[in-house]
C-alpha cells in the first residue's frame, strides 16, 4: 500500500498531503485514534478524520476512495457562494465564484453555482458551464436543473413557439415567475397545467417542477408545500 500511496500523493501535490505514522514508536497515538489493525489511512480534514479504511487495497480502489473522500479544497468559498446566492447577493457572489473558476475550471460545485447567476443575462454561458457534469457526479441533478430553466428562459422570450392550447396562457405565467425565482407562484401554476393538460409542451410543466425543487433543495418550505399537489397532479 506504501508505494501506492507515495504514487497517488505525487500525482495529486495539490490536493492532499500523505503523512506516515509508526504505530509501534507512537503507540499512545494509535489508541487515541483506535488503530487496531494496519495498514491504517485516515483522511484528516481541518484536524478531524472525516473518512479512513483499514487493509492493502489496489491502486484503483484507493485512488476512487481518495476522489470521493477528499473534499473540494474550494469548499469553504463554495459555501460562502451557496449563503450569498440565498441572501441575494448576485453580484459579490460572480466575483467569488470567478476566482474558483479561474483557478478550477472544471469545479463543478462552482460551475452550478454561476451557472444559476447567468441564467438571467447569459443563457448560452448558463448552458455550457453545465454541459459535461455526467450522471455520476453529486451535482448531476442541479445540472439537469440549470438546463431545464435555460429552456424556460428561452421559452419566455419566444412564446410563439409554444403550441396554441387552453392552458398555454397558465403555462406562460408559470415561466414567468420561474424565471424571475419566484418559486411559490410558479409551482402554483405548472401544477394547474399538469392537472389540465399534463403533456403539455413536452411534459415541460413536471420537468420544470422537478428542476424548482432541485434548485430550492429538498428540504425548502416552497418545495414542501407544493410535493404533496405536485404528486396528486400526476396521478391524476
Amino acid at each position: 500500500l506504501g508505494p501506492i500511496l507515495e504514487r497517488l500523493a505525487e500525482e495529486n501535490n495539490d490536493k492532499w498531503v500523505l503523512a506516515k505514522l509508526d504505530t509501534d514508536r507512537h503507540q499512545e497515538i494509535a489508541t487515541q485514534y483506535g488503530i487496531r489493525g494496519i495498514p491504517n489511512v485516515k483522511l484528516f480534514v481541518d484536524g478531524v478524520v472525516t473518512n479512513e479504511f483499514t487493509g492493502a487495497l489496489p491502486e484503483y480502489a484507493v485512488a476512487k476512495w481518495l476522489e470521493k473522500a477528499v473534499p473540494d479544497r474550494f469548499r469553504k468559498d463554495v459555501e460562502t457562494a451557496q449563503r450569498m446566492i440565498k441572501e441575494g447577493k448576485v453580484g459579490e457572489v460572480r466575483e467569488v465564484l470567478e476566482k474558483i473558476l479561474a483557478e478550477d475550471p472544471n469545479n463543478e460545485a462552482a460551475r452550478v453555482l454561476m451557472a444559476r447567476t447567468c441564467l438571467a443575462f447569459d443563457i448560452s454561458r448558463a448552458e455550457k458551464l453545465v454541459v459535461g457534469i455526467e450522471e455520476h457526479s453529486e451535482h448531476f441533478s442541479e445540472a439537469e436543473a440549470i438546463l431545464t430553466a435555460a429552456s424556460m428562459h428561452r421559452k419566455k422570450a419566444q412564446p410563439d413557439s409554444l403550441p396554441e392550447d387552453p392552458v398555454k396562457g397558465t403555462y406562460l405565467e408559470a415561466i414567468d415567475n420561474f424565471v424571475r425565482d419566484k418559486f411559490d407562484l410558479a409551482l402554483t401554476k405548472f401544477i394547474e397545467v399538469i392537472r389540465e393538460n399534463r403533456y403539455y409542451d413536452d411534459d415541460g410543466s413536471r420537468k420544470a417542477c422537478i428542476a424548482i425543487f432541485r434548485i430550492l433543495g429538498e428540504g425548502h418550505a416552497i418545495a414542501q408545500k407544493h410535493r404533496r399537489d405536485f404528486g396528486s397532479a400526476l396521478n391524476v
